[in-house]
């Protein structure tokens, strides 16, 4: 039976990269990861649920992973972050970025970039399960039904 692998430890094994330290990045850079971090979570879960089209799984997914559902979950757990997961968010909040909402108010795409900023921190961190757990708890505060046994993500 093969052993179960993270994908972190994974990526770093098979490619031979050296673990980075997430202080050292830019909040962008760590938005960047977050993203597509929060990204596949979203998918995996929508995939598992959901025998549909590509479009209609994308539909679906962006549903979750636009500004501002991204913002409004942060919002909802913000309380519950510890002091460094929110200097973490802070730093990717009140970066100045490139790019401009294009669906979403100034201030969620900002909380949003903070949101990401966070997940690429936890993920580089090797903390995939508190990055989980964040994810868990603002979904279900926001009555997203994510979790098995929920109604499904529609």
């Amino acid at each position: 039976m093969e052993e179960k692998l993270d994908l972190l430890t994974g990526i770093n094994n098979i490619f031979v990269t050296d673990s980075v330290d997430p202080n050292t990045l830019s909040p962008l850079t760590l938005a960047f990861v977050g993203d597509g971090v929060y990204e596949l979570v979203i998918r995996t879960l929508i995939c598992e649920r959901h025998n549909v089209s590509p479009d209609k799984l994308h539909k679906m997914a962006v549903k979750y992973v636009k500004a501002p559902a991204q913002a409004a979950l942060i919002d909802s757990i913000y309380s519950e972050l510890t002091p460094e997961e929110e200097a973490v968010y802070k730093r990717g909040r009140n970066t100045k970025s490139n790019t401009k909402a294009k669906n979403a108010t100034a201030v969620d795409y900002r909380k949003a970039t903070g949101f990401e900023a966070l997940m690429g921190y936890l993920y580089l961190a090797g903390r995939t399960e508190r990055m989980l757990e964040i994810i868990e708890k603002g979904t279900s505060l926001l009555g997203i039904p994510l979790k098995r046994g929920d109604n499904g993500i529609s």
